[in-house]
């Protein structure tokens, strides 16, 4: 066996038939000089769209499963950026061997249904973003909160994706060798997360910034189809950065193309102010003017 794993990607709609998926996997294997990758990631799964043309007849995830059966891949994976809920519906089909997903202290109430399901049935689980795109150590002074006693918040990050036995590897960057000494020496020591560290971590996501959406999704089921909740993630930066209109501009665009509002029904400024969402609100955020701001940054796209 080699020292190492190959692990590549291809996402659905580049390689919409078996054809081109198959076309992909040998290019991969020609420019990395490998007989065989040992994971092949279904890339990039935003919404079920994504999930329904992989699985197509006479599409990807048929062309991968000729090529594992030829011995040019070993594991067949995938990638997802879709809430938790919808990574179960994909997992629970028990058509990959593990998943690739985005997974931190921060966004855990909003994808830890996943990671759950991963584990129980016996997937690989790999966080991406553990240190939620650097905005952890960015700004820990605002994450203060997060660190026990000797560590600061970026290694509490790192430990809390490290530690939780639900999770297979941590995917973490560097760009120097002290970065890499960090997370060696918080994995040398953690501990594994118990149910009751979970339930603390969000508690003190509610008490030490009681403004800050947790993700607890009882807003979900808006009469206009709203994705409430994920604007409510999406307006954390707002609340806890106090980012300006810019900043907030570029984030929805992003989350529209990339993140978790890829598959809205509809938009902020389709809300009629019921006042659904505010009344299920266990921690009584001001949602409706919320969604006034971003229907307000929606319309600057």
């Amino acid at each position: 066996p080699n020292d190492f794993y190959v692990s590549t990607k291809g996402m659905p709609t580049n390689y919409d038939t078996a054809e081109k998926a198959r076309g992909a996997v040998m290019r991969s294997l020609e420019r990395l000089g490998v007989d065989k990758i040992d994971f092949y990631h279904v890339w990039c799964l935003r919404k079920m769209e994504h999930y329904d043309l992989a699985m197509k007849p006479g599409g990807q995830y048929e062309a991968l499963l000729r090529c594992q059966a030829e011995g040019l891949i070993d594991h067949i994976v995938v990638s997802s950026h879709q809430p938790g809920d919808q990574i179960n519906t994909i997992l629970e089909k028990n058509e990959f061997e593990g998943i690739l997903l985005g997974a931190n202290v921060l966004n855990f109430p909003y994808r830890w249904d996943g990671v759950l399901t991963a584990n129980e049935m016996g997937c690989g689980v790999v966080a991406m973003n553990p240190l939620a795109g650097g905005t952890i150590p960015q700004h820990e002074k605002e994450f203060a909160f997060l660190a026990e006693e000797g560590e600061t918040p970026t290694e509490a990050a790192l430990r809390f994706v490290i530690a939780a036995p639900q999770i297979t590897v941590a995917l973490n960057g560097f760009t120097t060798k002290e970065h890499v000494d960090t997370a060696c020496r918080v994995a040398d020591k953690a501990e594994p997360m118990t149910e009751a560290d979970l339930a603390r971590i969000r508690s003190q996501l509610g008490e030490n910034m009681n403004e800050v959406c947790t993700g607890c999704g009882y807003c979900k089921g808006c009469p206009q189809n709203i994705p409430v909740a994920a604007y409510m993630q999406v307006y954390n930066d707002k609340v806890m950065f106090n980012r300006d209109d810019e900043a907030m501009c570029k984030s929805i665009d992003g989350n529209h193309n990339w993140g978790i509002l890829v598959m809205r029904e509809a938009e902020a400024a389709e809300c009629t102010e019921c006042g659904q969402c505010e009344e299920a609100c266990t921690q009584h955020l001001p949602i409706m003017a919320r969604l006034k701001d971003i229907a307000g940054w929606e319309a600057q796209l």
